[in-house]
């Protein structure tokens, strides 16, 4: 029974083997076309995908969406304190977007920033002990959840459509220095109505700043719908004199083939361009808001059921023999221990002590003294 018991492993060994070598390992895809404003011609429909390149993005995906549910609870315990404001649903725009554009380049967005921290480079640990606020996060416990930062990504920015000015100013910078990096500068639908973005594109078209704009539109700005906020809800025409791309942000491959002809537009010397990406956020707009007093359990559902990015991928791949079903299931184990042990970490690492409260206000500077609530009290500084 032995003998036959390790003869039936080993064939099994060896058709697990012949079945992983004949996996696909690229294919091609129709992908949805974009609506395009003052250009002649848009991003490709026929795409490729390679099967390394499909394992990755589900495996960046699933990260961020299991980090997300595990801040979700972590929060509905009290662990994780104040605004919190949650990125599942639209996985496909950070991970489409970071396919297509270099770690070199530049990134900036508004609060719901834990996704893009993640693909810039910062680490679920980094992220996950942020939120908490302890010393091992990666803004030292200081940022919290809307104020994370890595290099070339500048937040997590908490003030509605402030970032977009910042992203044109790196932008000038890139083009300044002549090194060939751009920034992507992103907003919600909820901001995209804000005066700042609209004196900041009329600088950029100026200036033909390398520069892309994407507007996330994922339908609601809080709890407001963009029918109810916006008296044109075209916002990739929004620029006026700046092309624009509307784009299927559920599906990264349109995501990704979408930024990399923005991207190619921008290191062309052309000038800006407005890339508006059409998803959706299955939480509410943040933890103190459930999401479902402005819409309904089954709008939130059918999303989910016929356009949930990581089920898109998932099913492309088994489709075309690029991915097992045992194979993502691996993926999926390997991502629910990362979680797990990134959030043993965020709940047992110690607190910043208030000693370094002050430090980090500057770089580079010699220490200095910080004036605290009063003028007796006195704080010190160190870069």
């Amino acid at each position: 029974m032995l003998n036959s018991l390790t003869y039936f492993k080993g064939a099994a060994v060896i058709m697990s083997a012949r079945t992983y070598a004949d996996f696909t390992t690229q294919a091609t895809f129709e992908i949805k076309k974009c609506d395009v404003f003052k250009l002649d011609e848009g991003p490709a429909t026929q795409v490729v995908l390679t099967r390394d390149e499909g394992l990755q993005y589900y495996r960046t995906m699933q990260t961020m969406r299991r980090m997300e549910l595990k801040a979700d609870q972590l929060y509905k315990q009290k662990i994780i304190r104040g605004f919190c404001h949650l990125y599942d649903g639209q996985e496909a725009c950070a991970v489409g977007i970071e396919a297509s554009i270099n770690l070199s380049d530049h990134l900036i967005t508004a609060y719901r920033a834990h996704g893009y921290t993640y693909t810039r480079g910062g680490t679920v640990k980094e992220i996950m002990a942020e939120l908490t606020g302890r010393r091992g996060g990666i803004a030292k416990g200081k940022g919290g959840s809307m104020h994370m930062y890595c290099k070339h990504f500048y937040g997590g920015n908490g003030i509605v459509g402030a970032q977009v000015p910042l992203g044109a100013g790196v932008a000038l910078a890139c083009k300044y220095q002549g090194n060939n990096e751009l920034c992507v500068c992103l907003y919600g639908d909820g901001a995209a109505n804000q005066g700042q973005i609209f004196e900041t594109y009329n600088m950029a078209a100026l200036w033909k700043l390398p520069v892309i704009f994407i507007c996330e539109n994922n339908r609601y700005g809080m709890g407001t719908s963009v029918e109810r906020a916006a008296a044109s809800t075209d916002y990739f025409k929004r620029g006026e004199f700046i092309p624009g791309l509307r784009v299927d942000g559920m599906d990264v491959l349109c995501v990704r083939e979408a930024t990399r002809f923005a991207a190619d537009h921008c290191r062309s010397g052309k000038g800006p361009i407005l890339m508006e990406l059409q998803t959706y956020r299955y939480h509410g707009h943040s933890m103190s808001d459930p999401g479902v007093s402005y819409r309904t359990r089954e709008e939130i559902q059918e999303v989910r059921s016929k356009s949930d990015p990581i089920s898109m991928l998932k099913d492309r791949m088994l489709s075309n023999n690029m991915a097992s079903v045992e194979e993502l299931k691996e993926i999926d184990v390997e991502v629910r221990k990362e979680i797990e042990d990134a959030a043993q970490f965020a709940t047992t690492d110690p607190e910043p002590p208030l000693e370094e409260l002050c430090n980090h206000i500057f770089c580079d500077m010699p220490s200095l003294e910080v004036r605290g609530t009063n003028p007796w009290a006195k704080l010190k500084s160190v870069s």
